[in-house]
């Protein structure tokens, strides 16, 4: 406790020192301002400000106002210049001004530009998002609008294209991790789970603006996430009156049976029908900006389709199909308003709620080595309901300085996952009927407090946030004859946890130099109370109180050339679930059991990356190394005498993953540009022995494994002739470690076609997934006395077509 005291007490003086000895500097010019309309006062975001000089009109500087309409120029020399502000929709603005040698910083303060109504009469503003890399190297943001092939379908489908991001079992991961922070505009939700990753295949794509992938957040995000933060960002509107969007998307998928069934079940799942209706709509007058947003998606999926062989070392082989139907509703409404009563206050207000129901039909047999004997048939029925429902209220006070900050905000969030489970188990001489039921609430409750004050270069940033999560959970079971149900391993469970934080931040930067330097410290304490009857875990919890420091230096070679480096330490938190003591039965004969001495893994990870930027595109490489401590894993072991296959999370030790990255950016001709990315990664983790406690206690030891594992992908994009876009992407995955085993390769292709029609304001698309039907899931899984491998042919395959208007 003493050395984190010593830390936290040199980081801030060493921050006291740099901000002084940067007061002192002599340094140029930098003039800074924001742009706003005149009319409302409303904020202009990505105008283009020029300085010329006077005489010879020269350009001298430019650059772009952000999202808040603010705009800053760094180490103008002195001298007379005109100042050009412009954007389309609005007059354009000039001025001219006299930059001196005394005052190293001139603030414009508020420059405010008139609409133009005849230009707004006539033509289609039709913005260019910044696709890619930030100028920072900090970041990705990337516009769904523009993944045509992806048009339609799921948040979790649409990631699929995205530079460094690969799917596998249903999450995200980057750089072949899945530790991952989800947010839902730069907040933590109960759709997207706290710490963990649920919901993504279900939120449809059309809700969404934009997605930012941040490999490398600073100290002002939660610590929670090693492979860094996925932010997806809802849409929005900002016109000023009356205005929205509606859309409609139908599509079908498995269309073609890719596998036969084993004998004796229900057919698989085909032409299996998705429909998305979606209506946004926004009010803006004056200092007031209401909006409502509401999705429904309607699916059914053949959502598992594996067949698999199971060897053990008793010399029993058990040849098994694993098929589950299934039928998604998914009822998403956003509603809200932005309050802006004057130039210094805003207020906004709004709340998010969402049902999700899942009906899941499934068959399991199992055969003997040849398929000549069905030793057994296990059909289930899953009903599943979750309930959402978020209130959020922002404050935020803008000082006179442009830029200078106090913000508020109070979030709180209600989970329900209220899940029923039915099977039978026939068998030659019986047929058994068992089921469960799950009653789990969560309660989240989030204040952050958040302070941002510019500097001649550079700015601070700090903040405090607290959170007191709360979630009671029961779970009954009702064995039937014979059932191999745990009757003794239901009851109730208690899980708490409470974290405060804080933060600070200093960014610097000159004509060459970026520093930014941060320190977040948190304390967190876990409390999980089990009912004392549980038949073989007892209460337990955990504390740590630690500081999570990050550093990133750039050096800007020129305007063209970057170079970046990287030092963050993350930790990935057990989630609820992880620790969840009560057997999940997705699969009779493959149960999930969570794991209460589960403990964080923490993350120390350096980077270096550079980025080199021409006129129509840029190259993108980078390089990192990740060592993990404690690393979280789900361990398979059985019981001697008992083919029940037993999945528990363990810490593991350590393990390492050193890889690299590319992108690069090209456009070829004005109608055709390209993208090319690749990740390639070294996965090792150390050789470890842990003990599964459930039901009995079971040592499972592994040696030390490593794979060369990463992915590649490609995209194409044309823009024809009459407003037509035409996509078509490639990925492939190489082979990759997954607990006690591998995963085998993967190829799929997608292509979209988008039409632009009645006058801009309509748009018709049509597109497909894994259009060749490749992508299959193999894996190869050892433990203790068996052998797995399995090939899983689910549904990948879909076409879909959708039409979407504004007004």
């Amino acid at each position: 406790m003493k050395n984190y005291k010593h830390i936290l007490r040199l980081f801030c003086l060493s921050i006291f020192l740099i901000a002084d000895d940067v007061c002192a500097q002599d340094k140029k010019t930098s003039i800074s301002g924001q742009v706003k309309e005149a009319k409302n006062k409303l904020t202009l975001p990505y105008a283009n400000i020029i300085l010329k000089k006077v005489g010879d009109d020269k350009f001298s500087d430019g650059t772009i106002s952000d999202d808040q309409g603010r705009f800053v120029m760094k180490d103008v020399n002195p001298g007379n210049y005109h100042l050009q502000v412009s954007i389309v929709g609005y007059m354009p603005f000039q001025k001219e001004i006299t930059v001196g040698s005394l005052s190293p910083f001139i603030d414009l303060g508020i420059i405010e530009l008139t609409e133009d109504a005849q230009n707004l009469q006539t033509v289609t503003v039709q913005g260019k998002s910044n696709d890619g890399i930030s100028s920072k190297l900090d970041k990705k943001t990337f516009d769904l609008s523009k993944n045509t092939s992806q048009l339609g379908g799921s948040v979790l489908q649409a990631m699929q294209n995205l530079p460094g991001i690969s799917i596998q079992d249903g999450k995200v991961q980057l750089r072949g991790n899945d530790k991952i922070a989800l947010l839902i505009d730069g907040k933590q939700n109960a759709i997207t789970g706290f710490g963990s990753q649920t919901g993504l295949d279900n939120i449809p794509a059309s809700a969404i603006e934009r997605i930012e992938i941040i490999n490398n957040p600073s100290s002002k995000y939660d610590a929670n996430g090693n492979a860094g933060i996925i932010n997806i960002i809802y849409k929005k509107n900002k016109q000023e009156g009356f205005n929205g969007k509606v859309g409609l998307t139908t599509g079908l998928g498995a269309i073609w049976l890719r596998k036969e069934n084993l004998p004796g079940i229900s057919p698989q799942y085909q032409s299996t029908p998705k429909i998305n209706p979606s209506l946004s709509l926004n009010y803006r007058k004056d200092k007031l900006n209401t909006f409502v947003q509401a999705d429904y998606l309607y699916t059914q999926t053949l959502n598992k389709n594996e067949f698999s062989q199971r060897i053990y070392t008793d010399g029993i082989i058990l040849n098994q199909q694993v098929k589950r139907n299934r039928t998604t509703t998914f009822t998403t409404v956003k509603s809200g308003f932005d309050y802006n009563p004057n130039d210094h206050n805003s207020f906004t207000i709004s709340g998010f709620f969402n049902r999700e129901k899942i009906g899941d039909l499934g068959d399991i047999p199992f055969f003997n080595s040849d398929y000549s004997v069905r030793n057994r048939l296990w059909q289930f029925i899953e009903d599943e309901v979750k309930y959402t429902a978020t209130g959020s209220a922002n404050y935020q006070y803008k000082f006179a300085q442009p830029g200078h900050t106090l913000s508020a905000g109070f979030n709180y969030t209600w989970h329900r996952e209220d899940e029923k489970y039915f099977f039978k188990n026939i068998m030659p001489t019986f047929t058994g009927e068992d089921s469960f039921k799950l009653l789990s609430d969560e309660h989240v409750a989030d204040l952050n407090i958040d302070y941002i004050r510019p500097l001649k270069q550079g700015r601070i940033e700090a903040g405090l946030k607290y959170r007191n999560r709360f979630i009671p959970t029961d779970m009954q079971f009702f064995p039937g004859i014979n059932s191999p149900i745990d009757v003794n391993a239901g009851g109730w469970a208690d899980y708490s946890e409470q974290i405060p934080a804080l933060y600070g931040n200093y960014v610097y930067e000159d004509k060459n130099i970026e520093l930014e330097a941060g320190l977040r410290i948190e304390y967190v304490k876990v409390d999980y109370k089990v009912n004392p009857n549980h038949n073989t875990y007892k209460s337990d919890g955990y504390k740590y109180f630690r500081p999570f420091p990050n550093l990133r230096f750039a050096y800007k070679i020129n305007e063209g050339n970057r170079l970046s480096a990287f030092y963050s330490q993350r930790v990935d938190r057990p989630n609820e679930v992880d620790i969840r003591i009560f057997p999940k039965y997705d699969e009779p004969e493959l149960l999930k059991v969570g794991n209460p001495t589960l403990r964080p893994q923490f993350t120390h990870m350096v980077e270096l990356g550079y980025k080199n930027i021409w006129e129509k595109g840029y190259f993108y490489l980078s390089g990192f190394h990740k060592i993990v401590n404690g690393t979280i894993t789900r361990i398979a072991t059985i019981v001697p005498g008992n083919t029940i296959i037993y999945n528990i999370f363990q810490n593991a030790g350590r393990s390492y993953n050193t890889g690299g990255e590319l992108l690069i950016q090209q456009e070829l001709a004005p109608w055709l540009s390209m993208n090319i990315s690749s990740t390639i990664y070294q996965n090792t983790i150390n050789a470890f022995t842990v003990q599964n406690q459930y039901p009995v206690p079971t040592i499972y030891t592994m040696r030390k494994e490593s794979i060369l594992s990463g992915n590649l992908k490609w995209n194409a994009q044309l823009k024809l002739a009459k407003k037509t876009d035409i996509q078509l992407s490639a990925t492939y995955l190489a082979p990759d470690l997954i607990p006690q085993g591998k995963i085998g390769s993967r190829f799929s292709a997608d292509l979209g076609i988008k039409k632009q029609i009645q006058n801009g304001k309509g748009e018709l698309f049509i597109n497909g997934n894994d259009i060749f039907n490749t992508l299959k899931i193999k894996r190869d899984v050892n433990g203790n006395g068996f052998r797995l491998t399995s090939t899983d042919y689910y549904e990948t395959q879909i076409f879909r077509l959708g039409y979407s208007y504004k007004f």
